[in-house]
């Protein structure tokens, strides 16, 4: 690719001995297929981190994929979400060892140095698989390209959402003719809303949850918000930062208002405001993947994204992808086989939407099977208005950024600091992360060619 190799030591280094250390105490479990089976030709290896109802169906579109391509066996591994995934990833890379597909967040990839760990994908191979730029959202597929090529092909954007019962908004007078929550267009309106929701409240439980005391979910909310307000992170070339901080303030003093209001409860932590809202308060602020968990409590439930109080709509959104893990000798019939199935598995998605995920494959999105999903369709706006994380090799779920950034908006939102004090120590961190070098390839954020 042009630059020199990453072997197996030099990442040890980089990564850091504890990190990869812990990173060897998990195996990769086959969810099935653990053999060729008779008469297949061809063995695609494909490592992804979805357990629980995605797990499920991904299996489900994998075996779809093995009823269409009898030729073709699919030895799917599934292995730890979060940084222990990333890093087993990333050594098996540099060893020479790595799966012929993988999963990723999009946000990560830029990080996981395209051209060393990771391959491009043939855009020509995967058109005559059905999958092509057009069928994409410009936006989604621009953040997949680096210097110029295709590293990751989205499979969905998972975002966050702010669902609401419809029993308690009746109740209380907020529901539209269309029996969905009114719109709000202002901080004003937003907490004019709470107030209406709580006198509908039943006793002993909180208003709204918002993951209050979380580093990744207060991330995502203040990217969500700061983003509708049309706040910048960096300049194109990444050498300066352009973080507004009297910006950055107004939204840290909106999302602490909602615990010194008295409508997120200090008391409640972690995944209770789920809990909560199945138990009947009115709102709660949680990613999609929640979906299924309140369909099976029989909720009466919608969702809509986070909503537009600092006047763009935006709200925080992620994106699984396939990605062609670097191999030296990626090529022949196993490639062709990995863009086959990662181009399948994208056109038949709509299993996928069922967990709650925005499909990324256009044509899926647009189908009259997609519009009668409730409450996916009343979100899929979504897709138009997505908040992401800037393009640096720091950014991308559980990443760096957050671990850095998170905890000082959550010791804002809930009181242990203060929100100007706050913004400042965002700017700082900002800046740090800016002049560090990734321990991929040693470049910092300003020679890593996350321009597309």
């Amino acid at each position: 690719m042009g630059r020199p190799g990453l072997d197996r030591r030099q990442l040890l280094a980089g990564l850091g001995g504890l990190t990869v250390a812990g990173s060897f105490g998990f195996a990769a479990l086959g969810t099935g297929a653990d053999a060729l089976a008779s008469g297949a030709d061809t063995r695609v290896r494909y490592w992804n981190l979805f357990s629980g109802g995605d797990g499920s169906n991904m299996i489900a579109m994998l075996d779809s994929f093995r009823e269409a391509n009898p030729g073709i066996e699919v030895k799917d591994s599934t292995l730890q979400w979060g940084s222990p995934f990333y890093t087993k990833l990333a050594m098996a890379a540099a060893g020479n060892r790595a799966p012929d597909l993988g999963v990723m967040h999009l946000g990560r990839v830029t990080g996981f140095s395209p051209g060393r760990l990771l391959d491009p994908w043939d855009v020509g191979l995967l058109a005559e698989y059905g999958v092509r730029e057009a069928d994409f959202s410009p936006d989604l597929w621009k953040r997949a390209v680096v210097d110029g090529r295709l590293y990751a092909l989205p499979l969905d954007i998972h975002v966050q959402l702010c669902f609401y019962r419809r029993d308690v908004l009746k109740k209380a007078g907020l529901l539209g003719a269309d029996g969905r929550m009114v719109p709000v267009t202002s901080t004003d309106e937003w907490f004019a809303l709470l107030e209406e929701a709580r006198r509908a409240t039943g006793k002993g439980l909180q208003t709204i949850g918002l993951w209050h005391n979380d580093q990744n979910f207060q991330w995502w909310f203040f990217v969500a918000f700061y983003t509708q307000f049309g706040g910048t992170w960096f300049d194109d070339t990444r050498t300066e930062v352009t973080f507004d901080t009297d910006k950055a303030v107004r939204v840290l003093r909106f999302l602490r208002r909602h615990v010194t209001d008295g409508y997120a409860d200090p008391g409640f932590g972690g995944g209770a405001g789920a809990e909560q809202f199945i138990n009947g308060a009115p709102f709660v602020w949680e990613g999609n993947w929640s979906v299924p968990v309140f369909d099976g409590a029989e909720v009466d439930y919608g969702a809509t994204p986070l909503p537009p109080v600092f006047g763009r709509p935006a709200t925080h959104a992620e994106s699984h992808a396939f990605v062609l893990p670097h191999q030296s000798d990626r090529g022949g019939a196993t490639n062709e086989a990995a863009h086959r199935l990662a181009a399948h598995v994208v056109r038949h998605a709509r299993q996928w939407a069922a967990g709650g995920h925005i499909p990324a494959y256009t044509p899926t999105l647009s189908s009259a099977a997609y519009r009668k999903l409730d409450p996916q369709s009343e979100y899929v706006s979504a897709m138009d208005h997505q908040a992401t994380e800037p393009k640096v090799w720091f950014a991308g779920s559980t990443g760096i950024l957050a671990q850095r950034v998170g905890p000082i908006v959550v010791s804002s939102t809930t009181g242990s600091a203060d929100p100007r004090a706050a913004a400042r120590r965002m700017k700082n961190t900002l800046g740090r992360l800016l002049a560090a070098k990734n321990p991929m390839d040693g470049r910092t954020a300003a020679q890593g060619g996350a321009a597309a």
